[in-house]
Order: C-alpha cells, then sequence, then structure tokens
C-alpha cells in the first residue's frame, strides 16, 4: 500500500516537471527561452522543445506579417500645401532577441513603429509637391518613406516589408474650396464650348440657306428659260398648225373652247345665238355668218387714202377673200380668245 501511494506522488512529480521542462513551438510562433528575465536562447523552428522547469520560461512572438495601421495626420509639402494622410504598413519580427530587449512585446513595437512611419511621411512630403503625392510620383515616395522606416525599424528587430500611402487629400476645407473652383473653370469652359458650337451652328445654317436661295433662284431661271423656250415652240407649232390648214385649225380651237367653257353644268351664258362663238354649232361647215347690212338710204363711208395700193387692197378685202397680195386673210373667231385662255 506505502508502494503504491509513493509510486503515484512519484508519477505526480515526473508529470510536473515534465510539463514545467516541455514546451512546443507552433510553425506561426518564435520562441525565447528566459531565465531570471535574460534571454537564454531563441527558438525561431517549429518543434517539441525542453527547458529548465521552476527557474526558465519561455515568451512567444508571432513570426507572421503582423498589419500597422497609422492613424490619419496632417503633413505640410514643399509647396506650402496641407495634407491629410493616411497609412499603413507591413512587418515582421525579424530579431526576437532584439525585439523583446528593445520593445519587450508587439504592443509596444507597434507604437514604435507608427512614430517611425509618422515621421518619414512628414519628412518625404516635405520635400515634394502636392502634386506628386496625389499624381506623379506617388509610387518613388511611398518607396522612400519604406527604406526611411525599415533603416530605424532595424534598432528594434522589425523588418518592414512595405509601407503604403492610402490616402493623401487636402483637408475637407481646402477640397471643397478646390472642388468649387474647378466647378466654375468646368461651367466656364462648358459656356464657351456651347458658344463655339452655336456660333458654328449659326454658320452652317447661314451657308445652307445662302445655297438654298442660289440653287432655288438657278432652279427658277432654268424653268423660266424652259417654259419661254416651250411658249416659243408652241407658238411655233401653232403658225404652223394654222398655216396648214386654217379651217381644222379653226374648228379644233372652236371645240378646246367648247369643252373649256361649258364643262361647267352651272355655266350660264347671256349671249346671242348666231353670234361668231357658236358658229360651228349653227353651221357644221363653220361659215362664215352674213354680216347685216347698212339701210339703203345710207351710202358706206368712203375708205381712207393709203400711199400703197397693195397695202389698200390688203385693207380693204373682206375676211375671207383674196386680197391684192394673193394671200388668203385668216378669219377670225371668238372662240379663239377662249381656247388660248383655256390652253394657258
Amino acid at each position: 500500500m506505502r508502494y503504491g501511494v509513493i509510486g503515484i506522488v512519484v508519477a505526480a512529480v515526473l508529470a510536473v516537471l515534465a510539463y514545467g521542462s516541455l514546451f512546443i513551438v507552433y510553425p506561426t510562433q518564435q520562441a525565447l527561452v528566459l531565465q531570471f528575465g535574460e534571454v537564454k536562447r531563441p527558438i525561431t523552428e517549429p518543434g517539441l522543445y525542453f527547458k529548465a522547469p521552476f527557474i526558465q520560461n519561455v515568451v512567444y512572438l508571432d513570426k507572421r506579417i503582423l498589419d500597422l495601421d497609422v492613424n490619419s495626420l496632417e503633413a505640410i509639402a514643399s509647396d506650402q500645401k496641407r495634407l491629410v494622410v493616411d497609412a499603413f504598413a507591413r512587418y515582421r519580427i525579424d530579431n526576437p532577441v532584439l525585439f523583446f530587449q528593445t520593445v519587450n512585446n508587439v504592443q509596444e513595437g507597434s507604437r514604435r513603429l507608427a512614430t517611425f512611419v509618422q515621421s518619414a511621411v512628414r519628412a518625404v512630403l516635405a520635400d515634394t509637391t502636392f502634386i506628386s503625392v496625389v499624381r506623379d510620383n506617388r509610387p518613388q515616395l511611398m518607396e522612400r518613406i519604406r527604406r526611411d522606416v525599415e533603416a530605424r525599424a532595424e534598432g528594434i528587430g522589425i523588418k518592414v516589408v512595405d509601407v503604403r500611402l492610402r490616402r493623401a487629400d487636402l483637408p475637407e476645407a481646402n477640397s471643397q474650396a478646390i472642388f468649387r473652383r474647378m466647378q466654375t473653370e468646368r461651367q466656364r469652359e462648358a459656356t464657351e464650348i456651347r458658344a463655339q458650337g452655336e456660333e458654328a451652328a449659326r454658320r452652317i445654317r447661314a451657308t445652307a440657306e445662302r445655297q438654298a436661295i442660289v440653287i432655288t433662284a438657278e432652279a427658277n431661271q432654268e424653268s423660266e428659260t424652259i417654259r419661254g423656250d416651250g411658249d416659243s415652240q408652241r407658238g411655233r407649232i401653232f403658225a404652223e398648225a394654222y398655216g396648214r390648214d386654217p379651217e381644222f385649225f379653226a374648228f379644233f380651237r372652236s371645240m378646246q373652247a367648247y369643252g373649256a367653257t361649258l364643262a361647267d353644268q352651272g355655266t350660264r351664258f347671256v349671249i346671242s345665238p348666231d353670234t361668231e362663238f357658236f358658229r360651228f354649232l349653227n353651221d357644221p361647215s363653220g361659215s362664215i355668218m352674213a354680216e347685216p347690212r347698212a339701210p339703203a338710204d345710207r351710202a358706206p363711208p368712203p375708205a381712207p387714202a393709203s400711199s400703197s395700193g397693195a397695202a389698200d387692197g390688203a385693207a380693204a378685202a373682206p375676211a375671207g377673200e383674196t386680197p391684192a397680195g394673193g394671200v388668203p386673210a385668216p378669219v377670225p373667231t371668238a372662240a379663239e380668245p377662249a381656247a388660248a385662255a383655256a390652253g394657258q
């Protein structure tokens, strides 16, 4: 019974010694074995390790890349413009012994590194202009800041992986003023472009109207020329037709006059039936009706004197008879004026 109790006690002591002397380092960790606060050995590889129980202890540090968000800060560029800069950094603990001896823990190391980043950002931005920061040389500026921070962080056992400027803008009041100025400039440019467009539109419209007037005038001139040629040809054709057969021409013109004037059923004529207009209706042959004779007790007036016998004969010859020249005079009809009006 006594040996069983001793065995249990020995097993418990061994378990306590094993628990106090064995420790595990994971792949995401690195460890420092301390003895009375002094670093005895660093451990950077994962595995199962031993330490002296009760007098040594282990401090674990993160082996992964850590992120650091730097608070927004104000910096003044070389052109005296104020900037609001928001930056962040990524780092890892490269020398755990130096890191533990200088800053002791990750929280203090992050605070010290943030101070380095802020100081480097202000120093670099003070040597460049606002345009270079926001547009032209931003990658080069971030590389300069990274090298500056890395040189300072080596003293505390930190390896800086990257430093980035997340935002670099003007303060809110300055941004609003610049936005209003940009808006005014854009409105002025838009007004100028709109005015140039209106001017071009008026110029094109005036040119088009002038060309339309010229084209219309040329077309009217050409149409009048063609119409005049047509009228002249029409007159020549009428004259040729009349010269070939005057009687048929008179008949044809009278038929056209009848068709033009009698087409409307509501037309009324208050004229004598034996007028010249109805001579083809009264007599199909179109004979000229006898003119009313003068009273017997009155003698015809004497013919006027003429300097030429041929002219006197032509003037004195009645219609339808042969004058002294030998060419029969045309028989005028009352239908011709109406037919001419219908033809026009």
